[in-house]
């Protein structure tokens, strides 16, 4: 079986545009909550504190960062469905 298909499969999505698309996605994501933590962190002076400030810093505010990203990001490209189902799924959230 050839990855997209299983991609397909397991993201129970139909056709193969959706695939580029959601990886596209995940990309602009990833780029958009690295580039914004790094601007964050500068301007409130977070990138000044001790590692251990800065991590529990970057759990509070990068994760919803990236899950707001990742919503917003889906809904331009069309896959909000997907993308909020993948979120609820990350957090364990059943329904």
């Amino acid at each position: 079986m050839k990855w997209t298909e299983k991609l397909k499969q397991r993201w129970h999505i139909e056709h193969n545009w959706q695939i580029a698309v959601i990886l596209v996605v995940f990309a602009l994501t990833g780029f958009s909550a690295m580039y914004l933590k790094r601007f964050l962190f500068s301007w409130w002076g977070i990138d000044q504190l001790a590692w251990g400030w800065r991590l529990l810093l970057w759990f509070v505010i990068v994760l919803p960062l990236y899950q707001v990203l990742l919503l917003s990001y889906g809904f331009l490209f069309g896959q909000f469905n997907f993308f909020y189902k993948f979120v609820k799924k990350m957090f364990g959230i059943r329904g």
